[in-house]
C-alpha cells in the first residue's frame, strides 16, 4: 500500500513511526466515510497531513490526529454528491 511506503519512507525513529501510524489509522477512521469514491487518494492525503504535523519526538497519537484533522479541515470542501478533498494539496498547506 502506498500509504505504508510513504510513512515508512520518512526519517522518523521506530517509536515515532508507531505513533504516526496510530495517528494515521485514527484519523483515517474518522474521515474515511467522506470519501467513498476515491479512497486511495484520500488515504494519501491523510498520511500527508499526519506527516506534516509529526515531529521526531512525537509520542501523542491523539495530538497528531487533532492537528492533522485541522489541516484536513482546510482541505475539505463540500461538493454536490458529498464531501471530497479539494483540489488544493494538503502538502501545500505547509
Amino acid at each position: 500500500m502506498r500509504v505504508r511506503q510513504l510513512i515508512e519512507g520518512s526519517t522518523y525513529s521506530a517509536e515515532a513511526l508507531e505513533v504516526i501510524f496510530k495517528a494515521y489509522d485514527s484519523t483515517w477512521a474518522a474521515v474515511s466515510h467522506l470519501f467513498p469514491d476515491d479512497q486511495d487518494a484520500a488515504r494519501e492525503r491523510v498520511a500527508h497531513a499526519v506527516l506534516i504535523v509529526a515531529q521526531p519526538d512525537s509520542r501523542d497519537a491523539e495530538q497528531l490526529k487533532a492537528e492533522a484533522m485541522r489541516i484536513l479541515g482546510f482541505a475539505l470542501s463540500g461538493h454536490s454528491g458529498g464531501d471530497q478533498l479539494s483540489a488544493v494539496s494538503v502538502a501545500d498547506k505547509r
